[in-house]
């Protein structure tokens, strides 16, 4: 199925010259001269080598037919990370170099979605929020009350992220597993 350059996502598998790729980062970029263009970052399936390739925006790109469907996480070891079709209660593990920054979200029974192809696990997709506590932070600077200022903290699921002041250790916020930005306090 051909889509335009300008429409691909990370996550997306394409066909470059007969070599199926997932999409690592893609991003579109228009100058104000001349012609807009999606330049994007790639794994190759068969042997894991990341490669880059750059497409006018309305250049058509080859999207590879895979299957992509949700799945449940289930537990990792050094074999992989393990999912199971909540439908079939099939089972496939996924290499970490396909998990990727995604570990450190995974949490035993998280439904996510998995793209495989011929089988095999190519590419995962968090849900977009996911709720975390801040276990480290620095302590509010008296009078720092612009709405603007930020502040780095730690997770404890292992991931930094800047929050406003009044967050403290212990607060659950909701963050954004695309960027790993804050996107507010937790209602629980």
């Amino acid at each position: 199925m051909k889509v335009i350059a300008s429409s691909l996502r990370k996550g997306n598998v394409v066909d470059i010259d007969g070599r199926l790729c997932v999409v690592l980062k893609a991003e579109n970029f228009h100058p104000g001269k001349g012609t807009p263009t999606t330049s994007a970052d790639l794994r190759r399936i068969d042997d894991g080598v990341k490669v880059s390739a750059r497409w006018k925006t309305t250049e058509q790109v080859e999207k590879a037919d895979v299957d992509e469907r949700e799945w449940d996480f289930l537990y990792d070891d050094p074999e992989g990370y393990h999912f199971m079709n909540p439908e079939t209660y099939d089972q496939v593990a996924a290499p970490a170099d396909v998990i990727g920054d995604a570990a450190a979200f995974l949490e035993p029974g998280m439904r996510v979605f998995l793209q495989t192809f011929e089988g095999a696990a190519i590419s995962v997709e968090l849900p977009q929020k996911t709720t975390v506590e801040i276990t480290e932070t620095e302590p509010v600077v008296k009078g720092q009350t612009a709405s603007s200022s930020y502040k780095p903290a730690m997770t404890n699921v292992g991931v930094r992220v800047m929050v406003p002041p009044h967050i403290g250790v212990g607060t659950r916020v909701v963050i954004n597993t695309a960027d790993n930005s804050y996107v507010e306090r937790a209602k629980d």
